[in-house]
């Protein structure tokens, strides 16, 4: 039992909608808690608004309650379960913190009686009022760059005055950096004040004279009810201070810090956490350390929560932060609680890392058209991927890997730039491709000694880009007969991949992968175990690198293989990488599902993702989980070493299905619906060709390859005319065009970004209704989850429309047409698993817009909205362990349910927020009404018309 007796029911709140500066990783920590919580047989209570997560879905907590994050629902909620202790506001983010304030100050949890564990208030007030804080730090003798607080703009005037330029501004109370920026000038001052003290909740700005070129770390902690403190991870920006962390490169463990400052900085941080109230839980401190040899140590924040990169600090380390975060909330202390992965040590300890963990921000820019591409104080990045390797440089690589922008690494793939102009200007700049521009700096000549001036990115990092530029010139002296073992081994070692390696030895991937397995060069895997292997781990959680093979004294040479191959029957699921627009968390909701069906099928299941901020790679979910990059030779590598039964791949979003093409052609059996079924689907020519066949309508549509055969096509069919590219996820390219220039300039352009591919061009329907319907289909039978119809008109990506469920304006004639089409179709393309379709219906006519036999963003707020576990089902019929006659479907919604959009556009001030084919929402969020006489379903409805971009 819990070593706080009183406590006995305990409410979580979630974070709500995925938002820029606000995403995943606190589903993954709101996650763990609930798991934690429910071991000691505490009942927990969950409120969030978000029908993606897997923190909302049922099997997470005893009562999950999809409501809007509000004072009002918090009352809801108390009035119900009046056996409610305790409220832990640590694991929703920035979110969860506000409203838990906002309840304080209303009084409502000393009404209901409810304790606030994990944090106290006055610990959330002081690290969030900047001037509380800047006191009591000064009071500790933690020191602070100048700053002063404005409540108003005359105020800010006065103190930029006294300062000088250049200054920052951070906005009181908000998340992901809002209203913060950097002020260079008087000229830009105005503006930046005005937009800082409209951000902030309270009106309130901090102003700092700027550390410009310092380098910034951050320190995870935790701390108990009997004052013992841990530091669980070290992590280290690459990018100085200038750039909010949410968008810098970080490392782990930090590379570039003396023992001595580092001993100060940890002294310092304990200080900190020990000063801001008496509270035992989780807390992120962040500091800048000055570039010389002084490295005079500034507090920059103190966060008491789990924070953005908790998570990243829990797959780094193993040590899941937020599940002994909660624990310590309900009275436990760190001495009384099981390491998690050796299974045989206390949780008092500091984990102690024997390789380099590298996270670089995956950004989404192409979203938001006209959106400023620099990076600075404002977080804009969507999601993240994150990286291990023996070495700083082998992890680098990996993560370039995994970013999914169609770069095999850093360099050696013909796609750097060559501009000196651009190149210094995306330099001095920060851009979201410095990562690779610094490479082509180097290659281009650049001395290190420029590039460090310009950027104050530590010289250790830039040679260890010089050392990487150096091997790439050093093989590309060889070709693929002549190169040898060492040489090979080390450019595996440093992470450069097969296919680069091909580029520097003008030869084919395939060779490369074939002249290694020739030469004995093999990914090995270790294990993640929290200690450098000073206790056994017991946690199957691995990362691959290359190892010099070891000779012992009878001449037996091999390789240190931590990963044992059991001979039970095994599946990989891959996951779907970093999250981005088009692909976010509702498709780490059905990878996990997908594992825990399969494992109650008896299969070992393997996890293969690259993302640290979901419940997907948590180390407990899957049998074993491979850190790894969702990157062929990967993936390829662990299916030799695992010999798998197959890959399900219709669950991680396009990532995984992109990959399916691959495994078709190396023998690797894809569980469920087959590849050339899920092509025939993507490729949009052949895909209109099968509806034609069936006699099921479409709007009338043509292929083109060029901009000539595009015009033609034009002549033929009626503007507007909405243009489709194949293989692409959240209507990415998708435009409607309503001239021949239009369509001319929008075919040019996405020929440009998606070289040789078919683009569809078909006469779009001008105010049709949109409606969806996913489906299960076992190759025999056919069972319709949901049928929704979108609030905005036919044009507006499904991702960004209000959908209701059941649909609330489709008469019996249109419903039974959408049922013919979806069970026709399903079947004609041989489904076996999940299927998404989308129609627009015009005159009583349903045409279909597209098919995707895989698992959409919808199936998690159907199976939310409905209280039934689809995904489930549907893994069970991929495997083929099932039919659907022996599932018993009942689902219940009394009423509607409506998945309503988020956008993050807040972020980007002057971006161009028309909606049109193209998604751009960032999350969502779900509503329940009884009625459509329901005042937000009115407001929703009378929206629907608003202006549609063409």
């Amino acid at each position: 039992m819990p070593k706080n007796p009183s406590i006995k029911s305990v409410l979580i709140i979630g974070s709500g909608p995925i938002i820029i500066g606000q995403a995943c990783e606190f589903d993954y920590s709101g996650s763990q808690a609930l798991r934690s919580l429910r071991e000691d047989g505490i009942e927990t209570v969950l409120i969030n608004s978000n029908p993606a997560t897997i923190m909302t879905d049922p099997t997470m907590a005893d009562h999950v309650y999809l409501l809007p994050l509000t004072t009002k629902s918090i009352i809801k909620i108390l009035e119900k379960h009046p056996e409610i202790d305790a409220v832990l506001p640590t694991m929703g983010g920035q979110t969860a913190l506000n409203l838990c304030i906002e309840a304080d100050e209303k009084g409502i949890w000393k009404d209901f009686k409810v304790k606030l564990i994990g944090v106290d208030i006055d610990a959330i007030n002081i690290t969030e009022d900047r001037e509380q804080f800047r006191e009591l730090m000064l009071k500790i003798g933690v020191p602070m760059a100048p700053q002063a607080t404005a409540t108003s703009y005359l105020k800010g005037k006065e103190i930029a005055q006294e300062f000088g330029f250049p200054l920052v501004i951070r906005a009181s109370y908000t998340l992901g950096g809002a209203g913060a920026s950097f002020v260079h000038s008087e000229d830009q001052f105005d503006t930046l004040l005005t937009r800082g003290l409209e951000t902030s909740p309270i009106h309130e700005v901090m102003i700092d004279k700027a550390l410009i070129g310092w380098k910034e770390y951050e320190l995870e902690l935790l701390r108990d009810k009997n004052d013992n403190v841990v530091i669980i991870c070290t992590i280290e920006n690459m990018d100085p201070m200038g750039i909010h962390t949410g968008d810098s490169i970080t490392i782990a463990p930090a590379m570039t810090l003396s023992d001595t400052t580092f001993q100060k900085m940890r002294d310092m941080a304990i200080h900190m956490m020990r000063s801001i109230g008496d509270f035992a839980g989780g807390c992120n401190v962040q500091f800048a350390v000055s570039p010389d040899e002084e490295e005079n140590i500034i507090a920059i924040e103190i966060n008491p929560r789990v924070s953005r990169s908790s998570a990243l600090a829990s797959k780094a380390t193993g040590y899941p932060i937020a599940k002994i975060a909660a624990k310590l909330a309900i009275g436990y202390t760190l001495d009384e609680l099981q390491n998690q992965i050796t299974k045989s040590t206390s949780a008092l300890f500091e984990p102690t890392i024997d390789y380099v963990v590298v996270k670089i921000p995956r950004w989404n820019f192409d979203k938001f058209e006209g959106s400023d591409r620099t990076l600075g104080l404002q977080m804009k990045a969507v999601g993240e991927v994150m990286a291990i390797g023996r070495s700083f440089q082998e992890a680098l690589h990996k993560a370039t890997q995994s970013l999914e922008i169609k770069r095999n690494g850093l360099g050696a793939d013909g796609k750097g730039y060559k501009n000196y102009d651009q190149i210094i200007d995306k330099l001095t700049h920060a851009s979201w491709d410095r990562v690779f521009v610094i490479y082509d700096a180097i290659q281009m000549g650049i001395p290190l000694s420029r590039i460090y001036d310009i950027t104050k990115i530590d010289m250790w990092f830039l040679k260890q880009y010089e050392e990487l530029y150096q091997l790439e010139k050093e093989i590309s002296k060889f070709d693929i007969d002549t190169i040898d073992r060492d040489l090979l081994l080390e450019a595996k070692q440093k992470g450069y991949g097969d296919r680069q390696l091909a580029h520097m030895l003008g030869c084919l991937e395939s060779e490369v992968y074939n002249k290694r397995d020739e030469l004995n060069i093999h990914r090995i895997y270790k294990l993640v175990d929290t200690c450098a292997a000073e206790f056994q781990a017991m946690t199957p959680y691995y990362y691959s690198t290359f190892e010099n093979e070891i000779v012992e004294p009878n001449g037996k040479t091999y390789s240190a293989n931590e990963s044992v191959v059991s001979d039970r029957k095994k599946i990989v699921v891959l996951g779907s990488g970093p999250n981005r627009i088009g692909q976010g968390i509702e498709f780490d909701y059905c990878c996990v599902h997908g594992v825990l069906a399969a494992s109650e099928c008896d299969y070992e299941t393997i996890m293969i993702n690259c993302n640290p901020e979901t419940v997907s790679t948590d180390f407990d979910i899957a049998d074993k989980l491979y850190f790894e990059p969702v990157f062929w030779e990967h993936i390829y590598d662990i299916i030799r070493h695992e010999k798998p039964e197959g890959v399900i791949v219709q669950l991680g979003g396009q990532t995984a299905l992109k990959l399916a093409e691959k495994l078709d052609r190396y023998g690797i059996k894809i569980m469920g619906t087959s590849f050339r079924s899920l092509d025939l689907a993507e490729d949009r020519g052949s895909f209109s060709t099968l509806l034609k066949d069936n006699g099921i309508p479409y709007p009338e549509f043509d292929t083109a390859e060029t901009a000539d055969e595009a015009l033609a096509v034009a002549d033929r069919l009626n503007f507007p005319i909405l243009v489709r590219p194949s293989y692409v996820l959240g209507g990415q390219g998708m435009k409607i065009v309503i001239n021949k220039k239009e369509l001319e300039e929008h075919v040019v352009d996405l020929l440009r970004k998606i070289p040789n591919n078919k683009l569809l061009l078909d006469h779009y329907l001008d105010g049709a209704i949109e409606a969806e319907a996913d489906a299960i289909c076992d190759g025999e039978d056919v069972y319709i989850i949901g049928i929704m119809e979108h609030i905005e008109p036919c044009g507006i990506h499904s991702g960004d429309s209000n959908a209701t469920l059941p649909p609330f304006n489709l008469g019996e004639f249109v419903m039974q047409q959408i049922k013919d089409h979806t069970v026709k179709i399903a079947k004609a393309l041989n489904t076996v698993g999940l299927i998404n379709i989308q129609f627009a219906i015009k005159d009583d006519m349903v045409y279909i817009i597209e098919a995707n036999p895989r698992a959409s963003r919808t199936v998690p707020f159907i199976a939310k909205a409905y209280g039934e576990p689809y995904v489930n089902y549907a893994t069970k019929i991929m495997l083929g362990e099932k039919k659907l006659k022996d599932f018993n479907f009942n689902p219940r919604l009394d009423g509607y349910a409506i998945k309503q959009p988020v956008f993050s556009f807040n972020k980007f001030p002057n971006v161009n927020k028309q909606l049109g084919p193209e998604m751009k929402s960032t999350g969502e969020s779900i509503l329940f009404i009884d009625s459509l006489k329901d005042d937000e379903f009115y407001e929703l409805y009378a929206r629907r018309k608003m202006y549609l971009s063409k």
